[in-house]
């Protein structure tokens, strides 16, 4: 059996992992792998986290299984957290491995309905956005997003192949901090693209990884609120890795607005299924860190704290390589990184350049140019500018 198996594709991301730690090189750059990092280098557990995982180990009297779909509890916390005080009759939810385990349950849950169904992501998109819909059996297919000339959204290119979408068909939508570019559509982008998909007849699928590190929470969540409110269907994949930073614990929430709720309580049906045949329950720490943080008003008050820190961070970051590079190279070609929200840029740089900056200056980004503006610290950004504009001149 295992002969007829072939060997698999390195994870670009990955093997860059591996290429950085065997650098002998002090003054390095990681911009590759996508996770945030405070001034010192580090990925913190945040305040919140740390007191609601005390209080769990203290309280906790059983690590008995949750409900198939998840704890209740966290499914309406995330759920208020995303779409504030909407009508929930409406919502269906199960919690799931991640925000990856999110969007791959939301594929096959469009799988189960319609499996002739056709994937729109947009170009670029997060490389697993392609492989999960593939991987489900599903066509996938790209519309224009990114302008790489103004590093901003291709609106009327995006409108444009949008209109094209057929009924039944599903459209992937970055919710906000679009992965890799940064580049998110504004508040007027956003009612066209939903008027738009509103005369299609499509299903949305949302992807929101990064809720918290644009604008803040509701304005990050404003676009998909909209969404729910206009469209009688949309599918949310809600990631609590970075906003939580709960990398490692998996917690994430796929959430359902249907056009009614007796078709909420079928799909709340086929979620639950779609949860016992992946991993029958799913994990629950993660979870029920979360859930005790968004039902506690101290400690959400903190992580929303912390959390709005963290995105200050990010923007002053920015700013700050924008306007390092404007004085290096005496334009405003890299202005855009200043507007951009989110953890990442795509640097508009060959193949050949990105391997240059890696070999001869020590500064790792993925193939495609993405750069984790999380990853820098203050004292990197003049060494970085001026390498960028060395070699990409």
């Amino acid at each position: 059996m295992f002969d007829r198996l072939k060997s698999q594709p390195e994870d670009p991301i990955l093997a860059m992992m591996e290429a950085f730690r065997a650098d002998p090189r002090t003054d390095k750059i990681d911009l590759g792998i996508g996770i945030y990092r405070d001034a010192a280098g580090t990925t913190p557990v945040m305040h919140a986290v740390k007191t609601a995982e005390r209080q769990l180990v203290e309280s906790q009297t059983t690590k008995s299984y949750t409900a198939l779909s998840g704890d209740p509890a966290f499914i309406k916390a995330m759920a208020g957290l995303v779409l504030g005080d909407r009508d929930m009759s409406r919502i269906a939810g199960a919690a799931t491995v991640g925000g990856t385990g999110a969007i791959r349950q939301g594929l096959d849950l469009v799988r189960l309905a319609r499996p002739d169904a056709r994937v729109h992501i947009p170009d670029p998109s997060w490389p697993n956005h392609r492989a999960i819909i593939q991987a489900v059996g599903l066509t996938c297919v790209t519309y224009r997003y990114f302008d790489a000339e103004t590093g901003g959204v291709d609106i009327d290119g995006m409108i444009a192949d949008l209109s094209a979408v057929r009924s039944g068909d599903v459209v992937l939508l970055h919710g906000c901090c679009h992965n890799p570019t940064g580049a998110d559509p504004n508040a007027a982008d956003w009612h066209r693209i939903i008027a738009t998909l509103a005369e299609t007849g499509a299903t949305v699928l949302v992807d929101l990884a990064y809720l918290g590190f644009g604008d803040g929470l509701d304005a990050d969540a404003e676009a998909t609120r909209q969404m729910v409110d206009t469209l009688p269907e949309v599918i949310i994949g809600v990631s609590c890795s970075k906003n939580f930073g709960l990398y490692r614990d998996r917690a994430g929430v796929v959430l359902v607005s249907a056009p009614d709720a007796d078709q909420a309580r079928v799909v709340q049906g086929n979620l639950t299924t779609l949860n016992r045949l992946a991993y029958s329950f799913p994990a629950d720490h993660g979870a029920r860190t979360v859930e005790m943080i968004l039902n506690d008003s101290a400690l959400r008050a903190d992580w929303s704290q912390q959390l709005s820190q963290m995105r200050s961070r990010i923007n002053t970051l920015r700013q700050a390589l924008a306007t390092a590079l404007r004085d290096r190279t005496g334009s405003d070609r890299y202005a855009f990184l200043g507007s951009q929200r989110g953890m990442f840029s795509r640097l508009p740089a060959s193949p050949d350049e990105i391997r240059i900056l890696r070999e001869e200056h020590g500064i790792y980004l993925i193939g495609d140019g993405r750069m984790n503006i999380a990853g820098l610290s203050q004292e990197d950004i003049p060494r970085l500018a001026q390498a960028i504009a060395t070699v990409c001149a």
